[in-house]
């Protein structure tokens, strides 16, 4: 029977780094909408043939294509024992249809990691980044600043801030996020199955608590 981990929270909890960091540990696939999507429409599939005419119209792929992607991810030999999910489900209904999906295939979920960061920690976390607009080297002038202000470590291009990290970007995305992605947590809030992970601290203690919840779970 697979078992699949499921990482949820708001944009900017660092969940992308650490689903990548729990997949390596426990030597399962890190598995992103994004690289779904790509790499079912590079299959020339039905699905992705779907997904990139839709994709090539400028709309949005709808949960229909997705759940069908992530149907078709599953049946990679690779998933065999399970997936760490990055960025899927973000809705209600993609998390019915995926409950369908394991249940169909005698699979569970192994764990649902929700990591929690205070909307005003998440605005400086990325309103502090900064990216060089020559090697797209990427820093933080508080976690990671470079060595002369403005001026990139590696090839001494100008660092720049980019427009989605803009403090007044960052606050709409988060009430996007409240509206249409945070009722997975209550979805998913009483099932034993489901940890709360805080998501202060360095990426490391952030990490270790997160072993400590897949521990539990396993």
């Amino acid at each position: 029977m697979a078992k699949h981990f499921i990482f949820l929270g708001a944009p900017g909890v660092g969940k992308g780094t650490q689903a990548q960091r729990l997949a390596q540990l426990i030597g399962l696939p890190h598995v992103s909408t994004g690289d779904m999507l790509r790499a079912s429409v590079q299959s020339g599939s039905a699905i992705g043939v779907r997904a990139a005419a839709v994709m090539e119209s400028g709309a949005l792929v709808g949960d229909e294509i997705i759940i069908g992607i992530v149907a078709e991810r599953l049946l990679l030999p690779d998933a065999a024992t399970g997936v760490v999910f990055d960025g899927f489900p973000r809705t209600i209904h993609q998390a019915n249809a995926l409950d369908d999906l394991l249940a169909g295939r005698g699979d569970q979920i192994a764990a649902v990691l929700h990591i929690e960061l205070a909307d005003e920690e998440i605005v400086e976390r990325l309103s502090g980044r900064r990216v060089c607009a020559t090697c797209g080297a990427i820093y933080h002038i508080r976690y990671h600043p470079p060595a002369v202000e403005g001026i990139c470590d590696v090839c001494g291009g100008v660092l720049l801030q980019r427009e989605d990290d803009q403090p007044a970007v960052i606050r709409k995305r988060l009430a996007v996020y409240q509206t249409e992605t945070a009722p997975l947590i209550a979805y998913y809030h009483d099932r034993s199955a489901y940890h709360l992970v805080s998501g202060e601290g360095e990426a490391d203690e952030v990490f270790s608590r997160i072993v400590k919840a897949v521990e539990v779970a396993r």
